[in-house]
């Protein structure tokens, strides 16, 4: 069964440029679900800290080198941003090097970080950041979202699979 709602997030995703935020919230929406149910494993946050703690010091060190290691090795990794996707490692990467080009830094609120085990091998985590980041040369500008990354476990460690920026910083 775990393995079962892991497939159905991916290929939700996987759907994603079709449907777009449509699929993407209705991925999060069957993670979630699959956590009520009984499903999941316990969520191991201090792994989860870590893992986005070390992202957050290499993406505010702009060290893309850093940033691509930790980023999910597949067609699949996902990182939808403005309006606009990247899949694969090396397409997130080429844009977070267009962002480190001008002002880019990341202030996380750790309290208000969560992280929930869909599988043993997937992990969904949910916190707030502030983004400073502007082009080369102009003013830059700081905005509150709420980041969702998604996490997977091979027999590398974890990576990152999915990088979500949600402008509503509200949970109710």
């Amino acid at each position: 069964m775990k393995n079962l709602i892991s497939s159905i997030v991916l290929a939700v995703l996987r759907r994603a440029p079709r449907r777009s935020l449509l699929s993407i919230a209705g991925a999060f929406a069957l993670a979630v679900a699959g956590l009520a149910s009984g499903v999941s494993a316990e969520p191991d946050n201090a792994e989860a800290r870590a893992l986005f703690a070390k992202f957050v010091a290499a993406q505010n060190a702009h060290d893309l080198s850093a940033v691509k290691s930790m980023l999910w090795n597949s067609p699949d990794m996902l990182f939808f941003s403005r309006g606009t996707e990247a899949r694969g490692a090396e397409a997130a990467a080429d844009r977070f090097k267009e962002y480190y080009q001008g002002t880019w830094h990341l202030e996380p609120d750790m309290s208000g970080f969560h992280a929930a085990a869909i599988t043993p091998d997937v992990m969904q985590i949910l916190v707030p950041i502030v983004f400073t980041r502007g082009l080369p040369g102009a003013t830059p500008q700081s905005n509150t979202f709420l980041i969702s990354q998604t996490f997977v476990r091979d027999a590398q460690g974890w990576h990152i699979a999915s990088i979500l920026p949600v402008a509503n910083t509200q949970l109710k």
